[in-house]
């Protein structure tokens, strides 16, 4: 996806000063203006108290898609509608409104909060009253609709989580705990990555894939979007050239037909496991096809099955796959 282009809003406010000026000038020009006749000592009168600076309580902020939104600086009842969830819960902030899907690694976090459904239901969003939406979407029509009930602000959440974590943080008045976070979850992520090196036998530029089907026995191939972007962060698996051609091209998946499986096919082998029970089904046929059966990974033994919404890319489900990610690998 293109990136928005970074702007900044100039604020020129010129009042202070130029009534301070105004007056100096009417001072030294009038006639009326005597010395004190005692001995220079001016009579006391009362003092004029400054005003009181209020703090801001809202803010310009320029989205993804180049929005230029006037935001709140602590927002207290947002709407996350998208992907990565777990990114806002993560910081510590529990939305009004999602988009809900059952099945992820923080169902109980959520289970109280309202599902603003897909696409984004705006009766319910007027409801809850927000001060801030945030829209994992760039979608210009639904952006208008959206943005009649609260600031709005698009999110790119296909982005990696080193860039989602400091941009969610700084809309959500959370740039330390962002901060934290990503420093937490670098040192636990290399620690797992060693252990797996010294203990499951993983190998250094070792390749891995990810699959997954969806209705309609449509298989697909992910990229940059969801469980790829943890397996191929630092210090873990490498994705094959024709998968990180599909990741410098910031395509989340592709789909592709079971023939041209092995082209796409790496030393270990991710399933992440559909919602639907038919494309479960399908699931089930693709692994027991024989094109699934030649694949080197599989001989090996080296195939991993994973919940497609627990194996996500937002941050509480990376807090899940450090525990799961070794229980999975060293079961093989």
């Amino acid at each position: 996806m293109v990136q928005a282009k970074k702007a900044s809003l100039l604020l020129a406010v010129i009042v202070l000063m130029g009534a301070l000026l105004l007056a100096c000038g009417n001072n030294a020009n009038n006639s009326d203006n005597k010395a004190p006749a005692n001995g220079g000592q001016a009579s006391e009168t009362p003092a004029t108290a400054a005003p009181e600076q209020t703090e801001a309580t809202t803010r310009a902020f320029t989205d993804w898609s180049g929005h230029e939104v006037e935001i709140p600086v602590n927002p207290q009842r947002v709407i996350y509608h998208g992907e990565v969830t777990g990114d806002v819960l993560a910081l510590g902030v529990t939305p009004v409104g999602v988009l809900k899907n059952e099945g992820t690694s923080f169902d109980d976090k959520i289970a109280s909060v309202e599902d603003v459904g897909f696409p984004f239901n705006l009766e319910k969003g007027l409801a809850l009253q927000p001060d801030l939406i945030i829209f994992s979407n760039d979608d210009a029509k639904q952006y208008e609709e959206i943005s009649k009930i609260a600031p709005t602000v698009t999110f790119n959440s296909f982005d990696p989580i080193e860039v989602r974590m400091p941009i969610l943080g700084d809309m959500l008045g959370k740039k330390a705990e962002a901060e934290a976070w990503l420093a937490k979850n670098k040192a636990e992520t290399a620690d797992m990555w060693a252990k797996l090196r010294a203990e499951s036998g993983l190998k250094e530029n070792e390749t891995a894939s990810v699959f997954t089907m969806y209705p309609g026995n449509r298989l697909f191939i992910m990229a940059g979007a969801g469980l790829p972007q943890f397996l191929y962060g630092e210090g873990g698996f490498k994705p094959l050239d024709k998968v990180q051609e599909l990741i410098d091209q910031q395509t989340g998946f592709l789909e592709i037909s079971a023939e041209v499986m092995s082209e796409y096919a790496g030393d270990r082998i991710f399933i992440l496991n559909p919602v639907d029970p038919e494309a479960q089904s399908d699931t089930n046929d693709l692994m027991n096809s024989e094109l699934w059966k030649k694949l080197p990974g599989v001989k090996n033994g080296y195939v991993y099955n994973f919940d497609i919404l627990k194996a996500g890319s937002d941050a509480l489900s990376r807090e899940w796959l450090i525990q799961e990610l070794p229980k999975a690998m060293a079961s093989k």
